[in-house]
């Protein structure tokens, strides 16, 4: 396919949008908008349109988008490119949808809620040294604030939830529902940092695919979380009560 095809498949599913979806000219507007954003990712990437693009593709194409969008734009671009494929594989324009493993980010409370990006990067840095708890810590910190997890989701991850290859995580959320994460850059090599040095450390004599662990060896609880959270938010002189509560 030439790219030709990437400009007339956008151009027939906006049509169909503002015709029979009756979509405000500002909805329009953003489609089109992130439809751009794709187009162009993929001509640099050498993806002659929507027929050749996989699953693999679109995870690699959020997670450049992840370092510089917001997670509410993030998660309207995740929206459009489900809409786009859906509508192209509907009309018969692709043999299957690649956006049929892909779910957009939740859109619950920021971790730390109601912190400048200023104080964002204060608490991230907050955990210095190299001992096991510490490099534990500056990894559930950054899976925390980059990936946008749940406390609970954060516990709940096993080891194999971290797709090194594709940089995702396999998240498990409420009703046991998955969905998958693009991993940004600082969080994954924290989390590449923390399984090669620390997690054997804190590995206990009984085997557990836990990955973020105690320092018994056993599954990390959201009760240890919080108290990490309020030593390094205290470490990096923030105010506790702008954390998010425990249930998140």
């Amino acid at each position: 396919m030439k790219r030709s095809d990437w400009a007339h498949a956008c151009e027939a599913y906006l049509a169909c949008a503002a015709a029979e979806k009756g979509l405000a000219l500002s909805t329009i507007a953003a489609y089109r908008h992130d439809l751009g954003l794709l187009t162009r990712w993929a001509a640099a990437e050498g993806i002659n349109g929507p027929g050749a693009t996989r699953d693999a593709d679109l995870r690699r194409f959020l997670l450049v988008c992840a370092r510089r969008l917001a997670p509410r734009s993030r998660a309207r671009l995740v929206s459009t490119l489900r809409s786009f494929f859906g509508f192209l594989a509907a009309e018969g324009q692709l043999p299957r949808d690649p956006t049929a493993t892909i779910v957009a980010p939740r859109l619950g409370r920021k971790l730390p809620a109601g912190l400048s990006v200023a104080q964002v990067e204060r608490l991230l840095g907050a955990p210095a040294g190299d001992s096991p708890l510490v490099i534990r810590d500056r990894c559930l910190l950054e899976l925390l604030y980059g990936c946008g997890l749940r406390v609970s989701e954060a516990c709940g991850l096993d080891v194999p939830d971290l797709d090194q290859r594709e940089k995702c995580l396999r998240v498990r959320g409420k009703g046991d529902k998955q969905r998958l994460v693009p991993v940004g850059d600082p969080a994954f090599q924290a989390a590449l940092g923390y399984l090669r040095e620390a997690r054997g450390q804190l590995l206990g004599k009984t085997a557990t695919a836990a990955f973020f662990l105690n320092h018994r060896g056993g599954r990390l609880s959201r009760v240890a979380v919080w108290q990490s959270l309020k030593r390094w938010a205290a470490a990096a002189g923030l105010d506790i009560s702008q954390l998010p509560n425990i249930g998140d």
